[in-house]
């Protein structure tokens, strides 16, 4: 069982920057690939950021560019440097670990972008 913890949430303006934290308690945490989603009001959760345990990334179209996902294993933390924010990033952000079929979520970091 992994339980994992986000941080970094908050209200920023546009063009702001956030840093997020995804906080693994596991160990092992460096096996699993990593993801950041998010969801707005009404709707559906969203991928926007993945990196594999070897470091590979890859990003939604819409955060290319202004978002970079990165992971720290000897501290069992996979960040997420949100740049040059807009109104439309406003969503709750979740942390997902993945490693075969087992699936972690984290309980979500709100992050609210003014504009």
């Amino acid at each position: 069982q992994v339980q994992l913890v986000e941080s970094g949430g908050g209200l920023v303006q546009a063009g702001g920057s956030l840093r997020l934290s995804c906080v693994a308690s596991s160990g092992i945490f460096s096996l699993y690939v990593v993801a950041w989603y998010c969801q707005a009001p009404g709707k559906q959760r969203e991928l926007v950021a993945t990196i594999t345990s070897g470091g590979n990334t890859n990003y939604a179209d819409s955060v290319k560019g202004r978002f970079t996902i990165s992971r720290d294993n000897a501290k069992n933390t996979v960040y997420l440097q949100m740049n040059s924010l807009k109104p439309e990033d406003t969503a709750v952000y979740y942390c997902n670990a993945a490693l075969g079929s087992l699936r972690f979520w984290g309980q979500g970091t709100q992050v609210t972008v003014s504009s």
